[in-house]
C-alpha cells in the first residue's frame, strides 16, 4: 500500500520540484494531488517524467480528508490559512514556508542531521523544512560538528535568483536580455539590478543591521544542530539562476586538520566531496543543478584562528533547499510513523 500525497502550491517552482522528485524517487503514491490557487484551477500539470498528468485543484475547497500528506510550496499566506486545516483533518503537513520554522511544537527538519526530531510532529501534526541557504549549511556542518565540535560559524551566501521565485528567474532574464539591446532597466522584484550585479539584502531589514535571511539561518541551525553553536551570516543575492553557494568559515572545539576533515565529509550523507586543489577541481552552481547533492570543495585550514577550517559549499537550492528536503521528510515520516502494508 501506499501514500495519498498532496503537493500544495503544485504550480510554483518548488511545487513542480516537488512532483517531479516525488516520481524520480518513486516516492510510494496510491494517489497525488496537485493543488493550487483558483488561478491554476483546472489546468494541467506534469507528474515528472512519469508521463501523467494531474488536474489541478483549488485549495480553497480541497478536503484533505483521508489524504496521509501535504507538501506545502504555497508561501505563508495560503498556509496560514491552509496548513492548520489540513492538519486538523488528519494530514500530516511537511511545510516549506517559513511560517512554522521557529514554532517550538513544530519540529524543524533535515533528515541527515536531525531525524529524531520528526518524532515531535504528533503535537501540531505539521513539520517544517528550514531555509534554503540553512538546509545545505547544516548537512555540511553535522558531520564536522559531531567529529570535532563547531563553537563559531562565519558564512557568507551567494543565493541564486530562483531563491525569489519565478519572479526573480524572469528579472535576470529580462534585465539581462535588456542590457544586452540597451533597453533601459528597472528593478521590480530586487531592490537594485541584479544582472551584472550582487546585492546584499535578502528579505526585511531588522533592527541590528542584519537581515530576516540572516537571521533565520543564525536560528535555525541553533534549532536543528545546536543551540551553543555561534553564527554571523552575510546573505547575497548573485546573478545566477538555480544553485546557492556558501562560503564557510568555521571554529572548532578540538583540533583539526584538513584532511581529516575531508576523510569525514567523503563518507558523510548527503555530501559529495569534490576538493582537488588544481584548475576545475571544484565545484560551481552550474554543475550542481538537477542534482542532490550537497557538494564541498576548496577545503583548508584558517591559521587566523584556533582549530579553524574554510570549505566552498553548493546545492541546487529548488532540491536540497526546498523540494528534496521535503520529500526525504516524507519519506522519513514513512519509515518511522506511517508504515503501510
Amino acid at each position: 500500500m501506499g501514500y495519498r500525497v498532496a503537493v500544495v502550491g503544485a504550480t510554483g517552482n518548488v511545487g513542480r520540484e516537488m512532483l517531479s522528485i516525488l516520481a524520480e524517487r518513486e516516492f510510494p503514491c496510491d494517489e497525488i494531488a496537485a493543488v493550487a490557487s483558483s488561478r491554476s484551477t483546472g489546468s494541467e500539470i506534469d507528474f515528472g517524467e512519469t508521463g501523467k498528468k494531474l488536474k489541478v485543484k483549488n485549495i480553497e475547497h480541497f478536503d484533505f480528508t483521508g489524504w496521509d500528506i501535504a507538501l506545502f510550496a504555497a508561501g505563508s499566506g495560503p498556509t496560514a490559512i491552509h496548513a492548520p486545516r489540513a492538519a486538523a483533518q488528519g494530514c500530516v503537513v511537511i511545510d516549506n514556508s517559513s511560517l512554522y520554522r521557529m514554532d517550538p511544537d513544530v519540529p524543524l527538519i533535515v533528515p541527515e542531521v536531525n531525524p529524531d526530531a520528526i518524532d515531535g510532529y504528533t503535537q501540531r501534526n505539521i513539520i517544517a523544512n528550514p531555509n534554503c541557504s540553512t538546509a545545505q549549511m547544516v548537512v555540511a556542518l553535522k558531520p564536522l560538528h559531531d567529529a570535532f565540535g563547531i563553537k563559531r560559524v562565519v558564512v557568507s551566501t551567494y543565493q541564486s535568483v530562483s531563491g525569489a521565485g519565478k519572479a526573480g528567474m524572469d528579472e535576470l532574464f529580462e534585465q539581462s536580455r535588456a542590457i544586452f539591446v540597451g533597453d533601459q532597466v528597472e528593478p521590480r522584484k530586487f531592490t537594485k539590478q541584479i544582472a551584472f550585479n550582487v546585492i546584499p539584502h535578502i528579505d526585511v531589514f531588522l533592527d541590528d543591521g542584519s537581515t530576516k535571511e540572516e537571521w533565520k539561518m543564525v536560528v535555525e541551525t541553533k534549532k536543528i544542530l545546536d543551540p551553543k553553536i555561534k553564527l554571523h551570516a552575510t546573505c547575497v543575492r548573485v546573478p545566477v539562476f538555480v544553485g546557492h553557494s556558501e562560503a564557510l568559515n568555521i571554529e572548532f572545539e578540538r583540533e583539526v586538520s584538513a584532511t581529516e576533515a575531508q576523510d569525514i565529509l567523503r563518507e558523510a550523507p548527503g555530501i559529495m566531496l569534490v576538493d582537488k586543489r588544481e584548475d576545475a577541481g571544484y565545484v560551481t552552481p552550474i554543475e550542481c543543478v538537477g542534482d542532490s547533492a550537497t557538494y564541498i570543495s576548496r577545503v583548508r585550514e584558517d591559521p587566523t584562528v584556533e582549530n579553524g577550517l574554510a570549505l566552498w559549499c553548493v546545492s541546487d537550492n529548488l532540491r536540497k533547499g526546498a523540494a528534496l528536503n521535503a520529500v526525504q521528510i516524507a519519506e522519513l515520516l514513512g519509515r518511522r510513523h506511517l508504515k503501510k502494508g
